[in-house]
């Protein structure tokens, strides 16, 4: 039951009684009443003052009356100028409580047969180089959206698309066939993305140098990236790659496989996965084809050189290359080749790229030509656009080496946690096992938090240190308001057991609530109680609003608060000492209700959350 849809329900059936006004949903604006006045919910008069030909009072007064009367919710009301404030009895308030209790998927939806399905691409990484702080982002956005996609009832297929092709790779390629030493992760006992990106770096090292030299003899800075040894032979073993030299493939095939083996570990640490993987090496040929097609159209233009263009210039943007005069690919044909096996492969609805803000254009661009080349839903694709990570120390490049690999970053954050646990005491009573998996969820947790809090479309700054932090807006401060949560149930059944001569059995929090449940006979709420239960309500707006604006920081920014409630009442009233038995039970299922939700919603977020802190 849902009292705001049942008062605006009521509100509507007001006026239409006093002053036969037809007034749609959008009319009935029910908001929070603010904290100065009393009240839980405020309607807003003002839409009805024309028809009502009265004062913003007198209707306000009206409609009051009405809502006492044929509103079992509403059990008095104030008028202030405009506005209808109205107080929502007990009884409405314990029913929504029940509700809540009764639902294990409060605030979330079930996919159907007939839902959506809605395709999110991210993380996007290159075989040249580990994942990085940049990744981090990325791979946690696409993961945290698939989540709210799900609970907002669609069906979900998570894609990942690797650039394995291209001179990038062959720079690696070209540097470990130098200098390797037929170097392997076993031999080295580095990850093999680690491995790559080391000679990656080490080409570029190399490259300047040679740069340097050429300058150095006389020649112009830009013709000599041109001449260089390294770029050229990188660029032989590339056209060697194209025309599927067996040895340069094989090459690559091999080192790609280290890489591979790399980044799964990298993902199963982070906690994501994908549900079908595309390669660039597979999807470049089936782009190239899909614009010779749209050419046969008329679609696209062959310009003298032989390249081929699209004119976007009646869409008001310029010329768009997408076959160079060689017949080479550019990464449009590619987006286009995957697009083209992907609809293949799935009946897509939605297709949503999570793709960094540098990224804005080249997206517009796409959109336009999926839907020239009739892609249904290549006009409304989503490109989830998100700003960069920045550490206090500035920003990273690839090349130059000087990038926060992910893996060091998410060992870092699991060490800090366990030390600041320790520092805290927290540890004490626990098993070494024990302290190491619940510093991995914490630090996890608070790595994922600090990202996900934030607006996506902006840039950030971040910082480690600020993120393991038990206070505040943090990870570790809702896992902390969980962990206690589970303690209070614990060592509720607890005592219960003991009541009854019973032993307490090793059990999860799930197990623990079932003692638990409200009694048809109640002693009357307190404003923090009450509070509680609105706010836990308004988890499935939440949800809903975080859907539609593709947005994960709403999610954290309302676990948060809803934490911060739940914290203010815990300060205020006590649980297991309450005397009153009726009181009590009450607040306990407040407290499971309240965990429930954090670890839905904590969830949606790719967050564990530790019934032991």
């Amino acid at each position: 039951m849902n009292i705001e849809a049942l008062i605006s329900k009521a509100a509507q059936d007001a006026v239409k009684a006093l002053y036969d006004m037809d007034a749609t949903e959008k009319m009935v604006q029910l908001q929070k009443t603010r904290s100065e006045f009393e009240g839980n919910l405020t309607l807003v008069v003002f839409p009805f003052v024309k028809v009502a030909k009265k004062s913003p009072e007198q209707t306000a007064q009206e409609i009051g009356e009405y809502l006492q009367q044929h509103c079992a919710a509403v059990e008095k009301f104030n008028v202030v100028k405009g506005f209808l404030n109205l107080s929502v009895g007990d009884g409405a308030w314990l029913q929504l409580l029940e509700a809540i209790n009764q639902d294990d998927h409060f605030g979330t939806k079930q996919a159907t047969e007939d839902s959506p399905l809605v395709m999110i691409e991210y993380s996007s990484p290159n075989t040249n180089k580990p994942l990085h702080l940049g990744h981090v982002r990325n791979n946690l956005l696409g993961w945290s959206l698939a989540k709210i996609m799900e609970a907002n009832g669609n069906k979900v297929v998570k894609t990942n698309i690797v650039n394995d092709r291209g001179i990038h790779i062959c720079k690696s390629m070209l540097a470990w066939l130098k200098w390797g030493n037929g170097e392997t992760p076993e031999s080295s006992g580095k990850k093999g993305d680690h491995l790559i990106g080391d000679y990656y770096v080490a080409f570029d090292k190399h490259y300047r140098d040679e740069i340097k030299e050429l300058v150095a003899q006389g020649m112009d800075e830009e013709k000599a990236k041109q001449e260089a040894p390294l770029i050229k032979e990188a660029h032989e073993m590339l056209v060697k790659w194209e025309q599927n030299d067996p040895e340069v493939r094989a090459l690559w095939e091999k080192m790609n496989s280290w890489v591979y083996a790399g980044f799964d570990e990298t993902y199963k640490k982070m906690g994501v996965s994908f549900d079908k993987i595309y390669y660039e090496s597979q999807t470049y040929l089936k782009g190239k084809a899909k614009v010779e097609e749209g050419l046969a159209k008329g679609l696209f233009e062959r310009h003298e050189d032989n390249s081929v263009w699209a004119d976007l210039t009646n869409e008001g943007l310029d010329q768009k290359l997408l076959l160079r005069s060689d017949g080479t690919s550019v990464y449009m044909t590619q987006d286009i080749g995957t697009a083209e096996m992907r609809f293949q492969d799935f009946p897509i609805d939605k297709m949503i790229y999570v793709v960094g803000n540098e990224q804005n254009y080249h997206f517009q661009v796409l959109s336009i030509l999926l839907d020239r080349l009739g892609f249904k839903w290549g006009k409304e694709l989503v490109h989830f656009s998100y700003g960069m990570v920045e550490l206090p120390n500035g920003k990273m490049k690839s090349r130059e080496g000087t990038v926060v690999d992910a893996d060091d970053l998410m060992a870092l954050m699991v060490e800090d946690a366990l030390k600041t646990s320790m520092e805290l005491g927290k540890f004490d009573d626990m098993s070494e096992e024990e302290r190491n998996e619940i510093a991995r969820i914490v630090g996890m947790g608070a790595l994922k938090y600090f990202i996900l809090k934030v607006d996506a479309r902006k840039n950030m700054l971040f910082n480690p240190e600020e993120s393991i932090d038990f206070n505040g807006n943090t990870g570790p401060f809702i896992q902390y308001t969980y962990a206690r949560i589970c303690s209070i149930l614990r060592k509720f059944r607890s005592e219960k057991l003991e009541v009854r001569g019973e032993r307490l059995p090793q059990s999860s929090e799930n197990d623990l609530q079932q003692d638990i449940s409200l009694t048809s006979h109640h002693s009357p709420l307190t404003t923090k109680e009450i509070e509680l239960v609105q706010k836990m309500n308004e988890f499935g707006a939440a949800v809903e609003q975080a859907g539609k604006d593709y947005s994960p920081s709403g999610i954290a920014n309302y676990c948060y608060e809803l934490t911060k409630v739940f914290n203010q009442f815990y300060h205020d009233y006590s649980i297991l000492n309450e005397p009153d038995e009726q009181k009590k039970a009450v607040r306990l299922v407040l407290a499971k209700n309240v965990a429930k939700i954090i670890k839905s919603g904590m969830g949606l977020l790719g967050i564990e959350v530790p019934e032991r802190m």
